[in-house]
């Protein structure tokens, strides 16, 4: 979201059904770390006031839920650190105050499964009437100062005014995989001032019923295909090969910009990889050459600091080499700000292969099967420029894909037609493949 985030159309919601008691229940995939986030604020004013209630990510990457009436009236601060950016994770908020058992009146649900660790763990009194569910003031995306905006998507976001439900009542254990998926639409009653919003990642309008909508602010939302269903890869920020000046991540981790780091390239490695088997497309747009860039796939993660390096790599440079593994050969044009490089690479046959602006540089390789360790991965690498990828989530950086769907399985979309039998990097598509 980075500064974009919603509010309600009307300053305010009505009077709640029941104080005492209420559900929040969402899926967020992070995308920076080590940052305070805002997920959910709710104010007596658009710009505070003395009562108050929030959801937020710490800027050392714990959990925070509290409610504050001219002080704490509860308050939750995980052990546990949430630093995960390649998956979604789901977050449930239980609220019973009439409970007679402390700790039965706030629960905090990670994934289906309720935490139980806390740094700070302060149990409200029993029946007591929450500011979280007063009908007041609330914001998704930042806190009321304007500040600690999330970054990174949020999805199936349901508030439960009156009736307080567990994990079980928005997810459910996969019969297959054994993963932790979203009941899309939960049989639950929403109250007076309930709403479900972020159904597709992206519609503001409430699906409860209620008319409770939220609008767009400080940005515009993108209507990315990411979701808790099907997970699209991303960069990965924590894989690093340099100790400092990394490079600068942006977009939701679709961005990579590279600085100079004496002569040395940044790398991305993408989050979703060690691809063993099937056929994969991605995109790499160049938003600035910078002094060099190049687009790729890597096996074998050096094992001190999860950068690939050695022979198992295939790259396409912009000056229109390729790396074979052992030094850098004649391959195809050169390419430059504004380009878009697709690769197509098919583990299972062995062979990778580059484009240029829709048009195919050739063969690259043959031989990723007989070299393969552990799987293949996504990358790319540069110096001082800045390149937007897209795995098949329908963007270079903010602006959207329009004109190729993918004709394998309809799953993503890209700036030019995948080869036949193809697909997006993401978790249907691992899953048709890996496990066919």
């Amino acid at each position: 979201m980075a500064s974009t985030y919603l509010t309600r159309t009307e300053a305010n919601f009505g009077t709640a059904t029941n104080r005492k008691k209420c559900t929040i229940s969402f899926w967020l995939k992070k995308s920076l770390l080590t940052s305070q986030q805002a997920v959910m604020g709710v104010e007596t004013t658009p710009a505070g006031g003395s009562n108050e209630a929030r959801i937020v990510l710490k800027s050392d990457d714990t959990f925070e839920f509290y409610d504050y009436q001219s002080g704490y009236t509860f308050r939750y601060k995980t052990n546990r650190l949430l630093r995960d950016t390649s998956a979604y994770y789901h977050i449930v908020l239980t609220v019973d105050t009439t409970q007679s058992t402390t700790s039965d009146r706030v629960k905090i649900y990670i994934n289906g499964v309720q935490e139980t660790s806390f740094s700070i763990g302060t149990h409200p009194n029993q029946n007591l009437d929450t500011f979280l569910n007063s009908g007041a003031y609330v914001q998704i995306g930042r806190q009321s100062t304007g500040n600690s905006y999330f970054d990174g998507l949020i999805s199936h976001f349901h508030f439960i005014d009156g009736t307080a439900y567990d994990a079980s009542a928005f997810g459910e254990t996969d019969a297959t995989t054994g993963e932790w998926k979203a009941k899309t639409s939960p049989s639950v009653t929403y109250g007076t001032n309930g709403f479900f919003i972020l159904k597709d990642g992206n519609s503001v309008t409430d699906q409860s019923g209620n008319g409770n909508n939220f609008t767009v602010a400080g940005g515009t939302l993108t209507d990315l295909k990411d979701n808790p269903d099907n997970v699209f890869a991303t960069l990965n920020p924590l894989a690093r090969r340099l100790t400092s000046n990394d490079p600068t991540y942006l977009n939701g981790n679709t961005t990579l910009q590279g600085q100079t780091v004496n002569g040395q390239n940044n790398n991305g490695l993408a989050t979703l990889g060690d691809l063993a088997k099937g056929k994969y497309y991605f995109e790499c747009k160049i938003q600035t050459i910078g002094d060099n860039c190049g687009v790729g796939i890597v096996d074998t993660p050096d094992p001190s600091n999860g950068i690939p390096e050695g022979s198992h790599e295939i790259f396409y440079s912009n000056d229109g080499n390729k790396w074979n593994g052992s030094g850098y050969v004649s391959y195809g044009a050169t390419y430059t700000t504004g380009d878009i490089i697709g690769c197509a690479f098919d583990v299972t046959s062995g062979t990778v292969e580059f484009y240029k602006n829709g048009v195919s540089q050739g063969t690259a390789a043959t031989d990723l099967a007989t070299n393969l360790n552990y799987g293949y991965t996504p990358m790319g690498y540069t110096n001082k420029g800045v390149m937007n990828f897209n795995f098949g989530n329908g963007y270079f950086g903010t602006t959207a894909v329009t004109s190729a769907q993918n004709p394998t399985d309809g799953i993503g979309i890209f700036e030019y037609t995948p080869p036949t039998n193809y697909r997006a990097v993401c978790t249907k598509s691992i899953n048709a493949q890996e496990y066919s």
